[in-house]
């Protein structure tokens, strides 16, 4: 009987708690994507907050392993930098545009990270950890020593290119708002990603 009555008072007011939550979370999201928009007329400088929407992206990736599936990854650099090199070198040497080179990197991170996950999805915990570590410490080094990547140096002068051979990418101003559009685009992949995977776990 006590266990009848505590479930019906607490039910109606989890719900209701939720819902805050998800309009608070639906608020600062929209008041981030406005300070985001706004951010070049209020003084903040592009090419700073453009590393900063790089490096968040960076963190979701992150997130979406260790948050939602408990790996713990000492290598998601490697994909970072990989795709970051692949990238840059198709635009400055086979003159690429830039939404081809991104693809390129894409592509590229990506089939290194399904070689990296079928060696180390086989171990859990510390060892996972260890061999994505091996491994981008591995992918570090080739880097280093390709003649592709420019060594210590790294790749100078890559071009922005034009968008879809039609925008501009040489202003900061313009530069700054494709990269806003691609971080709200993959943020929200990454979001959908993980509601669907909630919404599957709680059925």
């Amino acid at each position: 009987m006590t266990q009848t009555a505590t479930v019906s008072v607490t039910a109606p007011v989890t719900k209701p708690l939720m819902t805050q939550a998800a309009k608070f979370t639906r608020i600062t999201y929209l008041a981030l994507l406005a300070l985001a928009l706004v951010a070049p007329a209020i003084g903040l400088y592009p090419v700073f907050v453009m590393k900063l929407l790089c490096f968040a992206l960076f963190a979701c990736a992150f997130n979406l392993l260790l948050g939602f599936t408990g790996l713990l990854s000492f290598g998601h650099a490697a994909f970072f930098g990989s795709a970051a090199y692949v990238t840059g070198w198709f635009i400055k040497s086979q003159s690429w545009t830039p939404e081809l080179g991104i693809l390129a990197g894409t592509v590229a991170a990506g089939l290194i990270g399904l070689v990296v996950g079928a060696v180390a999805i086989r171990r859990q915990g510390i060892y996972f950890a260890m061999i994505t570590l091996a491994i981008a410490q591995m992918i570090f080094f080739v880097c280093l020593q390709a003649p592709f990547t420019g060594g210590e140096d790294g790749l100078q002068g890559v071009p922005r290119g034009r968008l879809l051979g039609l925008l501009s990418l040489e202003s900061d101003t313009t530069m700054y708002y494709f990269v806003v559009a691609v971080f709200v685009l993959c943020f929200w992949a990454s979001r959908a990603s993980c509601i669907r995977r909630l919404a599957r776990c709680s059925r």
